[in-house]
């Protein structure tokens, strides 16, 4: 049934209001005025009873509606988008289940060369076997990258990166699995990779901020240092960069050999600390140690007379490595200004035996060498894309005692390549950056790495990569 509502009410007053209207009249014609008067109030008595009960009942109602709670907004429907198709039986998800990422380093340069770089050599230290220098005069293709990379499941990544050289060579530079899942800090690496030690070795080449790696590294390692075995390193958990890494391998690069026996070949210890100053600034600073074992470790030599000797060096080298960064850009921000200052020192200890063999006679003797490097550069990026930096590099040949000599078996001019010399260079840089896939470099060095003669390098160098690449090393 319907409610009875105050609008019902008031037109019911309405009607019974006519209806008196016309009373009068009905009365004069029907004479008993008494009788109808009665009625009328009999009437009235009984609408007043309705009215007030049906207000009543309109002010429970009204009460119960302000005590209930408001209604809950129903969420909207929002209609699923449909499930994809199901993945084909046999459990390999297809021919792309497994996509790992690709990247390419396209690297050239032209140089213009004083000195013939075919003679390179740094005075003072052994050669190495693998002597980088500056490079050959004119256009070169220098030494471009292909990485291949990829998550292998959730407890491995794995890492592969070839160098493609000028002289249409292949080398396999890293390839190494690495762990995901370690617990408390801990990651392991397996393989080939270049050694934690110090702080440029770890840095690819195409993210050198000059074209060519420091003098010392050149010298003590004949480039960067590879390792043929595993890595432990430990991240502490604290606010305050903590990082803890010990190696072990083959040993076989410079300043090592491969043993001709089973086993390992030496290790390595290193430790990093870090934090940021500020909101603008962050530093790192480490140090490192490195020890090899070297069997028959040989070069070639001329004696006083110009005739051809082969000198060899069976013993044991230890490295010691501090390196520092300290890197500011306002605010956190990059993009207009930055600075980067970073420097290494390195010092070399050798003990064992010097053989020395001609067309007459072999010789052997005590060895013992200690020498020293280091290097120092500033880049400063002035406007967004554009930058400029220097260098300065320095070695000490130090204390060389040859034991033939010592004895008077041989003189010291005999060893020509290890007489007494303070190799340095000059270097100054200037790069445009495009976007972070291309850069352009012109540099400029002055180069007295040679025993007598100074060096004047000018090199053009172009940088291009193509497909994903991962984040640089801090």
């Amino acid at each position: 049934m319907f409610p009875f509502s105050r609008w019902h009410a008031l037109r019911a007053l309405t009607l019974v209001a006519v209806w008196l209207a016309a009373v009068p009249v009905r009365a004069s014609e029907g004479g008993d005025v008494a009788e109808l008067r009665a009625q009328l109030d009999a009437l009235k008595s009984d609408y007043q009873a309705k009215i007030h009960a049906l207000e009543t009942r309109v002010a429970q109602l009204e009460a119960q509606v302000a005590s209930q709670p408001p209604p809950q907004a129903q969420p909207p429907v929002v209609e699923q988008p449909p499930l994809p198709p199901p993945t084909p039986s046999g459990g390999g998800g297809g021919a792309n289940a497994f996509n790992p990422a690709v990247s390419v380093i396209l690297g050239g340069r032209y140089a213009q060369l004083d000195a013939d770089p075919s003679t390179y050599h740094i005075a003072g230290f052994m050669p190495s076997g693998d002597e980088v220098g500056p490079g050959r005069r004119g256009f070169d293709l220098g030494e471009s990258e292909l990485t291949l990379s990829a998550n292998v499941d959730p407890w491995f990544y794995a890492n592969l990166t070839a160098s493609i050289t000028g002289d249409n060579s292949i080398n396999v530079e890293e390839a190494f699995v690495k762990t995901l899942a370690l617990p408390s800090g801990l990651s392991l690496k397996a393989g080939r990779f270049f050694s934690g030690v110090g702080y440029v070795n770890e840095v690819h080449s195409h993210a050198w901020d000059f074209a060519d790696q420091p003098l010392v590294y050149q010298a003590m390692f004949g480039g960067q240092l590879t390792q043929d075995g595993a890595q432990l390193k430990w991240l502490a958990p604290t606010d305050l960069f903590i990082e803890l890494g010990a190696e072990t391998g083959d040993g076989g690069q410079y300043p090592g050999t491969r043993l001709a026996g089973n086993g390992l070949n030496g290790g390595a210890l290193l430790a990093h600390i870090g934090n940021d100053i500020g909101d603008s600034a962050s530093w790192r600073a480490g140090i490192s140690w490195l020890t090899r074992r070297a069997e028959n470790r040989s070069f070639d030599d001329v004696d006083a007379s110009g005739a051809p000797l082969t000198d060899a060096f069976t013993g044991r080298s230890r490295t010691w490595i501090a390196d520092a960064i300290l890197k500011w850009a306002p605010h956190g921000n990059a993009y207009l200004h930055s600075f980067k200052l970073q420097g290494e020192y390195l010092q070399r200890t050798e003990d064992g035996q010097l053989a020395v063999a001609n067309a007459q006679q072999q010789l052997a003797g005590l060895y013992h060498a200690r020498q020293s490097g280091w290097y120092v550069q500033g880049v400063y990026q002035f406007l967004p894309r554009w930058r400029f930096g220097a260098r300065y590099d320095s070695l000490d040949s130090g204390d060389i005692a040859i034991g033939l000599v010592q004895q008077g078996l041989l003189p010291l001019a005999d060893f020509g390549l290890l007489a007494p010399a303070s190799p340095s260079r000059v270097s100054a840089m200037f790069d445009w950056n495009p976007s972070e896939f291309t850069r352009l470099r012109l540099q400029y060095a002055w180069d007295s790495a040679r025993l007598t003669q100074r060096d004047r390098q000018l090199m053009l160098q172009y940088l291009y990569a193509i497909g994903a690449h991962g984040a640089h090393k801090f």
